[in-house]
């Protein structure tokens, strides 16, 4: 039912765990299945420095989230936010259909984390004001 690649991040998942003092936080959850992801990032230089994650969820769920880090980490925030569920989905080798939903909200949840730094940095930038 699973591709290789998918039980060897479901057995060995890559950037498990918290980054405490993230850069970017983002959180989903498909309340019909139960998954839920959440993401931490480091950022320097608009480039995601750290990555790591925490899953509730299926095999499907925990591979996903682990590739997701696997191929955001060292990319700029552009390339991050392009990762799609099809590009996450192709890398693990295929998904049987009804996982499909799974590679949708690893790259949602990338994409949240993304938005919470860029947040947070607007926030820090002083106003400009018309001269």
């Amino acid at each position: 039912m699973y591709s290789e690649v998918v039980l060897e991040h479901f057995n060995n998942p890559h950037h498990a765990g918290v980054i405490e003092d993230a850069d970017g936080v983002g959180e989903v959850g498909n309340p019909t299945c139960g998954d839920m992801m959440t993401f931490y990032i480091k950022v320097r230089d608009d480039v995601i420095e750290d990555i790591k994650f925490q899953t509730f969820g299926c095999v499907a769920a925990i591979a996903v989230s682990s590739m997701v880090s696997d191929l955001a980490k060292g990319k700029s925030l552009a390339e991050a936010r392009k990762i799609t569920k099809k590009a996450v989905a192709e890398a693990l080798g295929g998904l049987p259909a009804n996982k499909m939903h799974c590679s949708n909200l690893g790259a949602d949840a990338l994409a949240l984390a993304i938005d919470n730094y860029q947040e947070k940095q607007a926030a820090r930038r002083p106003e400009h004001s018309p001269q």
